[in-house]
């Protein structure tokens, strides 16, 4: 299939604009940021174009399908159920798009909610989906130049920013998050603020 090809059936998978054009930015940074830092861009560009393949789905529809599938969902997963659209994610580009390659499968899974083991492609997805042009948050520009210069750097300080901004909204962080942060060196005070190491 080629990328034009692909694009077209991502389009008619998620049937809106918004989701659609979020996912061509997504493909386009994680391909940036990978021939910047000598990864495979193919595999970022389709990683980056697949991540969201279920993001429009219900609350209900998410529990059901990965449960369906045999995919965990902890307790954070069950009060919020929005994070399971990325692993679900990576099992509708394994079954529809026949994506069978490993390194792009972790790279969807683990976009929303980070991990505390993720490989550089991992990294390239959750950073180019964190930092797409469309996002209007005040570091987004900072936090940009510096996954291009320094991917690792540049993962505790977006997963940092993340969860300040869920600290703002009133909202609590995955576990999987905070875990992420820490493997990546950066703290959490006990008020919540968010600091990082870079």
């Amino acid at each position: 299939m080629t990328y034009a090809e692909l694009a077209r059936s991502v389009r008619a998978h998620i049937d809106q604009d918004h989701r659609y054009d979020h996912s061509v930015r997504v493909a386009r940074c994680a391909d940036l940021l990978a021939q910047r830092h000598r990864l495979d861009a193919s595999k970022a560009r389709l990683a980056g174009m697949l991540h969201d393949l279920a993001r429009l789905y219900t609350g209900s529809d998410l529990l059901e399908e990965c449960a369906r599938r045999g995919i965990p969902i902890g307790a954070f997963e069950r009060e919020h159920p929005i994070v399971l659209h990325a692993p679900l994610a990576a099992a509708l580009a394994r079954e529809e798009f026949g994506v069978g390659d490993a390194q792009v499968l972790s790279a969807i899974a683990k976009h929303t909610l980070a991990d505390p083991v993720m490989s550089p492609l991992d990294c390239v997805v959750y950073l180019a989906d964190s930092l797409e042009p469309a996002r209007t948050f005040a570091e987004r520009d900072a936090l940009w130049d510096l996954a291009l210069a320094d991917l690792r750097a540049a993962m505790p300080a977006t997963i940092a920013a993340s969860i300040a901004y869920l600290h703002r909204q009133g909202r609590k962080p995955a576990p999987q998050t905070l875990a992420a942060l820490r493997a990546f060196g950066g703290t959490t005070n006990v008020t919540g603020v968010v600091s990082s190491l870079t």
